[in-house]
């Protein structure tokens, strides 16, 4: 099993000197990956339940500063040498999809092939508004990108024709340096985000699940369906996920839908999500100040990972 670990973007830790320090320490812990969220605005006010949250309201304050992520990747890029720089998740219906193909293409060159795709649909009604895009049309909207960038990374003269884009005879280039293409991982929880990891995904990527790896693996048969539904060969489609996780110093209560709790209660979750076929875990540690989040990543590199890896 690989692991990442999710990046400061957001907060007052964030910045380029602690994004490289974080970035770099991942890289020396032997993480495989790390990962940047996506959110452009932040409404003072925000009737959307956040769905990923006990209370289902969302977790950054409109008041701190949130980067933008594929600025972080670029950036990081260059601060790197091997770990894979991924997004969790590019929420597609808020961007032009010749624009974010391009400097998703671009990272992608600048890191010698460490991109991680990681795409979704969006949940924040209001940040749609304010961003003039469609709410309602977003999963069609989504669908029609992935189908647009089939084209574009591959075509030397593409054409496109949809209810939402159209182009015709143009030049999209450099190609993407990973081959076939980019990697692509579908995030999303819910029955229509199985069905397009199936038809489109290199991986099923759900965000932050309360469900025990039995459901997740039930849920994965569903996608690996619709895989084979589309005419595509269902294994080709992997089972990789983002977890919120706290590291306790004693022992706590459990609860098999949570990774939370000792370095070895840690350690025996997760070979219930490794039973399952979960490949990659991108990790995001629940401690509000960054340098205790920092001191749990070392903790989980040091008494953890030996026990999985």
């Amino acid at each position: 099993m690989k692991f990442g670990v999710f990046l400061p973007i957001s907060g007052r830790a964030a910045g380029p000197e602690t994004l490289t320090q974080a970035a770099r320490q991942a890289e020396s812990l032997g993480f495989d990956s790390v990962w940047c969220a996506d959110r452009i605005v932040i409404p003072w006010e925000i009737k959307t339940p956040y769905p990923y949250a006990e209370g289902s309201s969302f977790i950054v304050p409109p008041d701190r500063p949130f980067f933008e992520p594929l600025t972080c990747l670029a950036y990081l890029a260059g601060r790197t040498d091997k770990i894979m720089l991924g997004i969790s998740v590019l929420v597609l219906p808020y961007r032009q999809p010749l624009y974010w193909a391009k400097i998703a293409t671009t990272i992608d060159h600048l890191s010698k092939g460490r991109l991680i795709l990681g795409v979704g649909v969006g949940w924040m009604k209001e940040e749609f508004d304010a961003l003039g895009a469609n709410f309602p049309e977003r999963g069609k909207v989504s669908d029609e990108q992935l189908d647009l960038l089939k084209v574009l990374w591959s075509a030397e003269r593409a054409d496109f024709s949809g209810a939402h884009y159209q182009f015709e005879n143009i030049a999209f280039a450099p190609k993407p340096l990973q081959q076939p293409r980019i990697s692509i991982w579908v995030g999303g929880e819910g029955t229509r985000a199985q069905r397009r990891a199936g038809e489109y995904g290199d991986a099923w990527f759900p965000y932050f699940v309360r469900m025990t790896p039995k459901e997740l693996k039930r849920r994965f048969d569903n996608v690996r369906r619709a895989a084979e539904k589309a005419g595509r060969d269902p294994q080709s489609v992997r089972l990789n996920c983002c977890l919120p996780i706290e590291l306790s110093q004693k022992p706590l209560d459990w609860e098999e839908d949570r990774l939370r709790g000792s370095a070895n209660q840690i350690a025996d979750a997760l070979h219930g999500y490794e039973e399952i076929g979960v490949e990659h875990l991108a990790l995001q540690f629940m401690v509000p100040r960054w340098p205790e989040r920092v001191e749990q990543i070392e903790r989980f590199a040091r008494e953890v990972m030996p026990h999985i890896l």
